[in-house]
């Protein structure tokens, strides 16, 4: 195999001309520089030098090494750094996507903790609706992100992406009261179109009836403003539920909803991604039904845990 130390001294001789010059270059003796280049010769088994009294320059085979050596050269610096990052910890600018509720709950405690374990690490955070991290991960505009998707609309595996799974919570219905026949209430859906309006659409349909929409409100905090002001029922996950306002009750479905964060493929393994990754698993909350809820929350959750049609 060929020594890597000597392929830097070939490499040194073409950029710099002559012998004297790369020995100056590297603290050797003249002498020493060309005895490496003797003994290379010998691992490559070819001449690499023509020598014309005190000058020399590279024959075919000799030029052919060199460019070689230049990509042998830049992967051995690549992989120093690679250990230099492992050693000092994560460093360096990172992006993470998420949406608008686990920016409210989970990442404020990740980025404390990423902040106080790596803090090298420069965290940019950006709000961003699940369907459109993929592209954002696969352009390089984010480095991680967070997506969900529901069991009872999943989302299509991406070859090109690495999930790790955070949580699973459990979805509930928002309501004012005791309903026994959701069918006849006003509802609350989310834009048409967003993966939150389709889940909506599709447990409704289960149950047997088509929701009679009212309004359309794509944050939680405001859905469930509206629900407590008597504007209709709607669908909250409980990572949005935590703290509903007073007079909303929660009853627990059997659908839930599931977040992961994800990265590029390969990315997993790079130190700041997946010190972010790690931070993510550390924070995620872990409750009966994986999230936890105010005591209010809890109360009202104990009911149902079955259909939209089912009395209280």
């Amino acid at each position: 195999m060929l020594d890597a130390r000597r392929l830097q001294l070939l490499h040194d001789l073409d950029r710099l001309g002559t012998i004297a010059r790369v020995a100056q270059a590297r603290s050797y003796t003249p002498s020493a520089v060309s005895q490496q280049l003797t003994a290379l010769e010998r691992e490559a088994g070819v001449p690499l030098l023509e020598r014309t009294g005190r000058s020399v320059r590279l024959t075919a085979a000799g030029r052919v090494l060199v460019r070689h050596a230049a990509t042998v050269l830049a992967a051995l610096e690549e992989a120093d750094a690679a250990l230099a990052a492992v050693r000092s910890g994560p460093a360096g600018p990172i992006r993470i996507g998420a949406f608008p509720s686990a920016m409210r709950t989970l990442l404020p405690r990740v980025l404390v903790a990423l902040g106080t374990q790596h803090p090298a690490l420069e965290l940019a955070v950006t709000e961003l609706d699940p369907s459109l991290v993929p592209v954002a991960l696969r352009d390089r505009t984010l480095d991680v992100g967070l997506i969900h998707d529901y069991d009872v609309v999943p989302a299509p595996d991406d070859p090109l992406l690495e999930q790790v799974p955070l949580l699973s919570e459990t979805v509930f219905l928002a309501s004012t009261s005791d309903i026994s026949d959701m069918s006849v209430m006003p509802w609350i859906l989310a834009t048409p179109g967003t993966l939150c309006h389709e889940v909506t659409l599709r447990v409704c349909a289960a149950a047997g009836f088509t929701p009679r929409v009212r309004h359309h409100a794509d944050d939680f905090g405001t859905v469930l403003a509206l629900v407590a002001a008597g504007q209709g029922v709607s669908l909250v996950p409980a990572l949005a539920a935590a703290d509903p306002p007073d007079g909303v009750r929660l009853t627990a479905l059997e659908t839930r909803r599931r977040t992961r964060a994800a990265c590029r493929r390969g990315d997993a393994t790079r130190p700041a991604v997946a010190a972010v990754i790690g931070a993510l698993l550390s924070s995620a909350p872990r409750f009966p039904g994986d999230v936890s809820l105010s005591e209010s929350g809890v109360a009202a959750a104990h009911g149902n845990q079955g259909g939209l049609h089912a009395e209280r």
